[in-house]
């Protein structure tokens, strides 16, 4: 027999079991290469997989590496709070300072809350540019939507670095349930606009109780669209606060917060919430965490 991973199927952004957005954890991974790493990925065919590893400096305590079924990323929010919820499931020592390819971030479990409600904290995320009337008009195409059912006050952006997204909002929640988007389309549109994912979102949700509602087509990325994207949500908070949607318009002098709610996942049969916190300073976003829970659905051994 070669060597064993233990292997947890794990839904995060939601307190139930097959809803939220699946993820893959796979622990004491540092026997894996990187090509067995991805063909587990590609195995369990998941949005994507997290990889957990001893640290290689004193400055972190966990390290990561995330594949998609196609590729490696270099963070991703969902598998990250299916990792921290594998360490809490088994009673583990919490590993706050995590390492992976973008850098370390930090990641809290709320104590007395099961499942277990964690929040991930991300430095600022970067916005990019806006859309040329161009880019536009062939994205708008593709998701088979008309400039009608855009949101005004929300200019389609590209938004962050390692994973990029298009960021398109839409007037109303119920235009979201009506996409049929031609992924062929989005697939080489990623390419050409460097953006991996799709990101549409309205401020007049269906649902109640939120503050937004979301889809994320991510063709290139190996499978049609995201259930619960912790990444984009946190881009969508700073996205808000540059454009002045989402109040107070200016901060106070010492140090504030900024919190929404959003849904996403319903519309493929898994909802799933997550909360975005901004954490201003001086009018300046210094960083943005992310909250929610997740729940373990069953664990296995491999060998390799």
């Amino acid at each position: 027999m070669g060597n064993s991973v233990r292997v947890f199927q794990v839904d995060a952004f939601t307190s139930r079991r097959f809803s939220g957005n699946p993820a893959g954890v796979v622990l004491d991974a540092d026997r894996l290469t990187a090509a067995d790493m991805q063909a587990l990925a590609r195995e369990l065919n998941n949005g994507d997989t997290a990889f957990l590893l001893q640290p290689d400096a004193n400055d972190h305590d966990l390290r990561v590496r995330f594949f998609t079924p196609r590729r490696e990323a270099a963070f991703v929010g969902h598998a990250t709070l299916a990792a921290h919820a594998v360490l809490a499931a088994l009673k583990l020592e919490p590993r706050r300072r995590q390492k992976q390819s973008s850098g370390i971030v930090e990641v809290d479990s709320i104590s007395g809350a099961w499942p277990p409600r964690i929040a991930i904290h991300l430095p600022a995320p970067k916005l990019q540019r806006l859309l040329d009337e161009r880019e536009l008009s062939a994205v708008l195409e593709a998701l088979t939507l008309t400039r009608a059912d855009l949101d005004a006050q929300c200019p389609a952006m590209l938004g962050g670095d390692s994973s990029t997204r298009v960021m398109l909002g839409v007037q109303h929640g119920t235009t979201l349930a009506r996409l049929r988007p031609d992924l062929a389309r989005l697939t080489v549109l990623s390419g050409e606009l460097g953006a991996p994912g799709f990101f549409l979102f309205s401020r007049q949700p269906s649902l109640p109780d939120v503050s937004s509602e979301a889809r994320m087509f991510c063709p290139a990325l190996g499978f049609p669209e995201d259930p619960v994207s912790g990444n984009a949500h946190a881009l969508l908070g700073a996205y808000l606060l540059q454009h002045r949607l989402i109040g107070p318009a200016t901060a106070a002098v010492a140090g504030t917060t900024l919190e929404f709610s959003g849904a996403q996942g319903h519309h493929m049969g898994r909802p799933g919430r997550i909360t975005v916190v901004l954490n201003l300073q001086r009018d300046r976003l210094e960083s943005v965490s992310i909250l929610g829970e997740a729940v373990v659905v069953f664990d296995t051994t491999l060998e390799f």
